[in-house]
């Protein structure tokens, strides 16, 4: 196109249009190849962790309270564990529970809160 006469040129048309369509197929490759990568890493992180070897655990979320999330285990071990809730709140912060140390045959309970802004509770993880 000519800028000073707003008409469009007769030749090369071809090649323009052979050219456009180039760079739409690269454009269109490069976007799935974007969305692949972000969508297999996201994915790869999402796993959940497995709970700690010697404890039995019941983790969950509050009957009338979809922000608040527990993890209740037992220590069938023969030595002493600590662990805690790890909780994923989707648009609000990640947020950890208190930190429980149980001797064999102990049981005990840890506790957190997501953040109100976010989206409520995505994922309950027990970590060591």
């Amino acid at each position: 196109m000519n800028l000073f006469t707003g008409t469009r040129s007769k030749r090369g048309t071809v090649a323009g249009k052979r050219s456009r369509s180039v760079l739409r197929a690269l454009a269109a490759t490069a976007t799935v190849a974007a969305l692949g990568v972000s969508v297999t890493s996201a994915t790869a992180t999402a796993a959940p962790a497995a709970i700690p070897p010697g404890l039995s655990c019941d983790p969950g979320k509050h009957a009338i309270d979809d922000y608040t999330g527990f993890a209740l285990c037992r220590n069938n071990g023969s030595q002493t564990q600590t662990f805690w809730v790890h909780l994923v709140c989707g648009w609000a912060p990640d947020v950890d529970g208190n930190h429980v140390t149980l001797r064999p045959g102990e049981s005990g309970q840890s506790t957190a809160h997501c953040g109100k802004i976010g989206t409520g509770i995505g994922e309950i993880h027990v970590r060591p």
